[in-house]
């Protein structure tokens, strides 16, 4: 399988355990970075990864942070990407099955290492069930779309905004 990983500075060392540990069953794995433990803003290392889980170009994403919290939050600003934030296996493999997550978000400073390598290897082996959960996942699609268009707006209006030359 092809799987994305990444983390700010916070994740850096869970990122790179988790990597390996994905090596070694047998996976592709792209690093997103970063290289090394040095101040790395977590929107940036998460959006690009998103990205690339959404079109295609990998099949799962692990996001890390501190607590998972901010990670999460911007992978799920990416259109089509689905990331839940996990705290145990049952959590990382409901996810999966149920509502087709694509991105794992993980808190390194609250997921011991050996905890974190059980939710990721729950969440890469599991697989999408579909029946009735298609119909919820139509729904959140929906809500997406709905939103998106609210969110272009106001970005739109926001950078007027700040563009002006009254600003």
């Amino acid at each position: 399988m092809r799987i994305a990983i990444g983390s700010d500075h916070a994740g850096f060392e869970l990122k790179e355990l988790l990597r390996e540990r994905l090596i070694e069953r047998g996976h592709r794995v792209r690093d997103f970075g970063p290289s090394a433990p040095d101040p790395t803003d977590y929107a940036d290392i998460a959006a690009p990864l998103a990205e690339a889980v959404v079109d295609g170009q990998q099949q799962l994403g692990i996001v890390i942070c501190s607590n998972g919290v901010g990670v999460s939050i911007a992978a799920n600003k990416v259109r089509g990407a689905r990331a839940a934030l996990c705290t145990d296996p049952w959590s990382a493999r409901r996810a999966r099955e149920h509502t087709d997550c694509n991105v794992l978000a993980l808190g390194s400073y609250v997921t011991g290492h050996a905890l974190a390598g059980e939710i990721v290897d729950a969440f890469v082996d599991a697989e999408f069930e579909g029946g009735r959960h298609v119909r919820r996942l139509a729904k959140l699609a929906a809500v997406e779309s709905k939103h998106a268009d609210v969110l272009e707006e106001g970005v739109r209006r926001r950078t007027e905004v700040e563009l002006s030359p009254m600003a």
